[in-house]
């Protein structure tokens, strides 16, 4: 069993998050939004200052931090080839620093996509998020 910590208030990562579920028809993989009201008193051994800044999980008893817990959750799944290559030695260093770049930038990034492709994002704090459907901010 998998256990991801994600932040349910980043609409890119609550996506994946609902695509790797759709995918988990064996239930591998349990969700926990770091975002919840008793986040910090439910798991005491997650830092959630670090969790707001990197992607957590826990896996047999183990902290896996970025794009090893991606890795090991679309494994998980059946759709390891999907993401196979960022375990490569050459490109694992250079995915680790884009996978930061975007964990930094989550919240912009997500903005972008929704504005420029027209993504129906219903996960979006206040102000945060453009809705194309409504023509206007959430």
């Amino acid at each position: 069993m998998l256990t991801i910590f994600y932040d349910g208030l980043c609409p890119l990562c609550s996506a994946e998050m609902r695509h790797l579920k759709a995918a988990d028809s064996n239930k591998k993989i349990v969700l926990v939004d770091i975002q919840q009201q008793d986040f910090i008193v439910n798991y005491p051994d997650i830092d959630y200052q670090q969790a707001t800044k990197i992607l957590h999980g826990i896996y047999q008893g183990e902290l896996l931090l970025g794009l090893a817990v991606t890795h090991r959750a679309w494994t998980l799944v059946g759709k390891g080839f999907w993401v196979a290559p960022l375990n490569w030695p050459v490109l694992k260093s250079v995915s680790h620093w884009i996978y930061l770049g975007i964990a930094k930038y989550r919240h912009p990034i997500s903005r972008f996509l929704s504005r420029a492709f027209g993504l129906n994002i219903t996960q979006c704090s206040s102000g945060s998020c453009y809705d194309k459907h409504n023509n206007r901010r959430q």
